[in-house]
């Protein structure tokens, strides 16, 4: 990547100023294509673990391997030029010690060209932030409903539901806060909890299924464009519904290939059209 390709990016210290200004826009990206698309319009392209649902298919994000968020981050760094690139730390990359998560976020930052990692966790993950702040890792953090936690939530629920529960994501808010995280995810908390938390923490938080009043939102694109199609969160609104589109258009060319209306002349190399009558 060249210097210049990293000037024009929103910057992590840029990001953490827009604390209570203008709202931070995020949405996932897993490709090039789509990434090159979002870039005019976000300020954080999040290449996220959701990518092995969306992308591979796969039930949960916990099969996800620290290669495979690799190769999508270095993809989406390619095809980006203006948003800065987050890339999620999958499970099982960074939970042991902090020395492993060092060594995966190492890697993620030199082999994608990324500008930060995310991570899942509170109170217990604090002492890792801090450690990967202080070594030159920017970090994103992420707490309520952290999806790979899921077998120990009993699956994809609203979390903070309960004083005691609030309580406990409120303390996980403030402690990756204060470790040094630049910003905050608050997913699928009840709505005045994630509007509490941004009103307590230092940093902005990035809301999904948290409040209006966080300090930015973010979407997993496939959901906004109505791409993934098989259960819509309550969180989601549907910008778009391309899956009908790509479905219709795939009917439509299949029709016209049994016709054998496609290819045309104008679609062959050497073919002319034939002469009008």
């Amino acid at each position: 990547m060249s210097a210049s390709n990293l000037t024009t990016r929103h910057s992590v210290p840029a990001l953490r100023a827009r604390k209570g200004g203008e709202p931070i826009v995020c949405l996932t990206a897993y490709t090039a294509p789509v990434a090159r698309l979002l870039d005019p319009h976000v300020d954080i392209l999040l290449v996220g673990d959701s990518l092995g649902m969306v992308v591979y298919g796969l039930d949960s994000t916990l099969p996800v391997t620290l290669d495979m968020m690799i190769a999508h981050g270095a993809a989406v760094v390619r095809a980006s030029e203006r948003a800065c690139v987050v890339v999620d730390l999958p499970f099982g990359s960074y939970q042991e010690s902090k020395e492993a998560a060092f060594r995966a976020s190492a890697r993620v930052m030199a082999e994608t060209g990324a500008q930060a990692v995310k991570l899942e966790g509170g109170i217990e993950m604090a002492e890792t932030v801090a450690f990967l702040t202080a070594r030159g890792i920017p970090v994103m953090g992420h707490v309520g409903l952290t999806p790979q936690s899921v077998n120990t939530l009993g699956g994809y629920k609203a979390v903070g539901r309960d004083a005691e529960a609030a309580e406990r994501i409120v303390a996980d808010a403030r402690a990756i806060s204060e470790a040094g995280a630049f910003t905050l995810v608050i997913e699928g908390t009840m709505e005045a909890l994630a509007r509490r938390i941004t009103e307590e923490v230092a940093v902005p938080t990035i809301g999904i299924g948290g409040s209006p009043a966080c300090d930015g939102q973010v979407l997993v694109t496939d959901d906004m464009l109505g791409l993934f199609g098989a259960f819509q969160p309550k969180f989601v609104k549907r910008y778009a519904n391309l899956g009908e589109t790509v479905s219709e258009a795939a009917a439509t060319y299949a029709a016209e290939v049994r016709a054998r209306a496609f290819p045309g002349p104008e679609h062959c190399f050497g073919m002319k059209k034939a002469a009008a009558v």
